[in-house]
């Protein structure tokens, strides 16, 4: 498990070993693509190994924020939702999205194909939105040191991300997920907040959180387009080797009307009636800072 959690290092050094050879084929060159291939050997094996049984019920959770919404990338939509990788099958991107009429909140910027390039994160109204608990829980994992960049949302800052998350994949998972938390919130279920504001955490290792709790902000940091949250369930406390878990929420669309569910891709939703207690036991857990 420990060599199929190092597939990254073991392709990186293989992509090394072509890209320094200046003999043609020999050695090194055998050496390289050996490397390449063990490296996406390892890893189409460790996301089989992902891959969530598909009867298991989905856990109702209290939805992560306060406000209006939109979906991106959802379990509603199409699963997996991202990719098995990561045990991200259920997850869901989410990004604020004001009404018109909350004047202090700037609008989302529009997205043009070439100028400007790049923004601020503080340009985006998600950058900062306080986050919450979706149950009561205990803190695990916990980063909150990398910067928060600026956003790809422009045709050449699209190519750029596509370089860069190939690059963060061969990394360790906190070059995905950037500053993050994991928290146990019970009965083998752990919930993920990625993309977090650098330094905004209100917790750390061991802390216990109540439902509902302010944990963090919304950011950009890690493997982002713009600010968003990256939210997930799974079913261990590594990312590496957890398998996703399906959930649920109450939530009210812009018509007013409530559901219990995920929504849709594009859906602008809120928080409908609030979850008092999720549908599972007790929940314990220790962990160490930087572990995911």
């Amino acid at each position: 498990m420990t060599l199929w959690k190092r597939h990254g290092l073991v392709f990186g050094a293989g992509m090394l070993c072509v890209a320094v050879n200046a003999q043609g084929i020999g050695p090194l060159w055998y050496t390289g693509v050996a490397l390449l291939a063990a490296g996406t050997l390892l890893r189409w094996a460790l996301v089989r190994t992902q891959r969530p049984p598909r009867d298991r019920r989905p856990v109702l959770v209290r939805m992560p924020a306060t406000g209006r919404w939109t979906a991106l990338n959802g379990p509603a939509t199409k699963v997996p939702s991202h990719t098995h990788s990561h045990a991200q099958t259920y997850a869901i991107d989410l990004k604020y999205d004001p009404p018109q009429d909350e004047a202090d909140t700037p609008p989302t910027p529009p997205a043009h194909s070439w100028w400007p390039v790049v923004r601020r994160p503080r340009s985006y109204p998600s950058f900062g939105r306080p986050l919450l608990a979706p149950a009561a829980g205990v803190v695990v994992a916990a980063a909150s040191r990398q910067r928060d960049h600026l956003s790809r949302m422009s045709l050449p800052g699209l190519a750029f991300l596509y370089l860069e998350s190939f690059v963060r994949s061969l990394g360790w998972p906190c070059h995905l997920l950037g500053n993050y938390l994991v928290l146990d919130i019970g009965d083998g279920v752990y919930a993920v907040y990625a993309h977090l504001r650098r330094g905004s955490l209100r917790v750390g290792v061991g802390d216990r959180v109540a439902a509902g709790q302010e944990i963090a902000e919304c950011g950009n940091s890690g493997n982002s387009s713009e600010p968003h949250l990256h939210f997930q369930l799974m079913d261990g406390p590594d990312v590496m080797t957890a398998r996703g878990v399906p959930f649920e929420w109450h939530y009210r669309d812009d018509d007013g009307d409530e559901h219990r569910g995920v929504p849709k891709d594009l859906t602008h939703f809120s928080p409908g009636r609030p979850v008092g207690v999720r549908e599972a036991g007790t929940c314990s857990a220790t962990g160490q800072e930087g572990r995911a």
